[in-house]
């Protein structure tokens, strides 16, 4: 007698005889058995690899094994002062890589937001791993978000650049959490095996020489027993267990590259003399029916917020103005960190409360974590609970961007255009534009040049000869369509969404405090015809 070895049934313990064709729940058994019954767990094992193998499309565990993935260690979320330090090993890339991969990360937990490293390949072939440092101190318990993406740029534009995604999910527990508490929070999301042993039982598994990653959830009680045997039979390998430590893999996801736009001049490898997902048009003559300040964002989501010198939360922060301007105290402190969360949704745009304070829209809360659609002339007010710190009007509403100009005492100061990354304008806004942007905007919105986000930066479009023009500190803004006039005589493009923060610290170049860091170039505006 000996185990039923159907290979898409691993889990039947039904016995049959060595000739029998199918057990007694109708598994047919293959003709040759490769097992015993001496190794029933290793028998178990091995089919259930098999049988995912199959499901995943043939592929071996070894094949599997080789997937591009991160390897992440050394995270310990009970770390003294909660100064944090995780290890990103780079692993399975494909042996036609570069040499140099770059390592953007992007969270709340980084300083500044942002992180840029690069992977480098030793000369055993290896990947070089690399040690992100951040701190958890002062932050609300829960999970945090780390971004992760990996871009092998080429220099020559020779080879197309390829691009890996993936999302790490970081515990920052409660002050009185136990380590053993956490653990049991990380492995009921992560592990793939568990092994339990009650009631004076013995559970043994062993037989784990095949590739993949495993996580095990291990627990013994009332004089139970729970073995693991990593490499059975002697064999040689590297165990890796991390017990006051967490770590995991972290499979990274190939994305698809756009190409570039037809006919676009590409000044760079990324497509745009200056990448920037924060921008600003500067206006000299405020009082001229512009606001000073048109800060520009492209942004998946755009975080509204309250203003900080350090390390702020937002990507868009705000600050309360009075008859005397600005006042980062008083009122500002009535905004949350992240406050609110606009994103494009369902061919438009649509608003998040996120906030302890709340918002009001047309007058009415909608709700915490309720995400509403924006609509033309739609009126929000930061806080829901005191009236006076700060007020938008929708004034433009447009398939790839949103308008949002200030209603309160900070309407000469500053303006809001919130794109969509990589959404070129349509035939529709094109059309509206020649005729005053009817329908789609309202009249301070329908003076405003049409600019969009595409191939990393931004640019503007003249609407009725479709030149579609790289913005950059160098551009001359008022040969533009939208610049002319005494109002735009003495406009330029900043790199960075609060311009204003650089002359206060005194740095006319680099990035803003509180802003995510642009890359700058000096190189000429591309343009082209289309």
């Amino acid at each position: 007698m000996q185990r039923c070895s159907n290979p898409d049934h691993p889990h039947c313990t039904l016995q049959v005889a060595p000739d029998a064709a199918a057990c007694a729940h109708g598994h047919a058994q293959p003709t040759h058995t490769t097992t015993t019954a001496a190794e029933p767990l290793g028998q178990s094992f091995g089919l259930l690899q098999a049988a995912r193998a199959r499901r995943a499309g043939d592929a071996s565990p070894t094949q599997a094994a080789l997937r591009p993935h991160l390897h992440v260690s050394g995270f310990d979320p009970r770390a003294a002062g909660g100064r944090q330090a995780i290890r990103l090993a780079l692993r399975g890339m494909p042996d036609d890589a570069p040499a140099e991969i770059t390592l953007l990360l992007e969270s709340a937990l980084l300083p500044g937001g942002r992180l840029r490293q690069r992977f480098t390949r030793a000369l055993g072939g290896a990947w070089r791993p690399l040690v992100i440092e951040f701190s958890s101190r002062g932050r609300e318990h829960g999970q945090y978000r780390i971004d992760v993406e990996l871009r092998t740029d080429t220099a020559d534009g020779a080879v197309r650049p390829r691009t890996w995604v993936a999302t790490l999910l970081l515990l920052v527990p409660r002050a009185d959490a136990t380590l053993g508490e956490i653990h049991q929070t990380f492995l009921a999301t992560h592990k793939n095996v568990r092994i339990s042993a009650d009631d004076a039982s013995i559970a043994r598994v062993h037989g784990l020489a095949g590739g993949g990653s495993l996580d095990l959830d291990i627990q013994a009680k009332n004089a139970g027993i729970a073995q693991i045997q990593l490499h059975p039979d002697g064999g040689a390998g590297r165990a890796d267990l991390a017990l006051p430590t967490i770590a995991w893999d972290e499979d990274l996801i190939e994305i698809g590259t756009p190409a570039a736009h037809p006919g676009t001049q590409a000044a760079r490898a990324d497509g745009h003399p200056c990448p920037a997902s924060g921008a600003c048009l500067v206006y000299a003559e405020p009082d001229a029916g512009f606001p000073r300040h048109v800060r520009l964002f492209a942004l998946d989501e755009c975080v509204l917020g309250r203003y900080e010198t350090t390390a702020p939360e937002a990507d868009l922060l705000l600050m309360h103005h009075d008859a005397d301007g600005a006042q980062r105290a008083g009122l500002t402190r009535r905004l949350s960190a992240r406050h609110a969360v606009i994103r494009p949704a369902h061919g438009g745009f649509e608003i998040e409360d996120v906030s302890r304070y709340g918002l009001l829209l047309d007058g009415v809360w909608p709700g915490k974590h309720a995400p509403v659609p924006l609509r033309l002339g739609m009126r929000i007010e930061f806080t829901a609970s005191i009236q006076g710190v700060m007020a938008c009007v929708v004034t433009a509403l447009l398939p790839h961007a949103v308008v949002l100009h200030r209603v309160d005492a900070g309407g000469a100061a500053e303006c809001f255009v919130l794109c969509a990354p990589a959404q070129r304008p349509g035939a529709a806004v094109v059309q509206a534009a020649r005729a005053g942007m009817h329908g789609l905007a309202l009249p301070r919105a329908a003076a405003l040049p049409l600019v969009f986000h595409r191939d990393g930066g931004f640019w503007h479009l003249d609407p009725v000869s479709g030149v579609e023009t790289a913005l950059t500190p160098a551009t001359a803004l008022d040969r533009l369509s939208g610049f002319a006039g005494p109002a735009h005589s003495r406009v330029r493009f900043a790199c960075g969404p609060r311009p204003e923060d650089w002359i206060a610290r005194g740095a006319a170049t680099g990035a803003a405090p509180g802003t995510r860091a642009p890359r700058r170039s000096a190189a000429p505006p591309a343009t082209t015809t289309r």
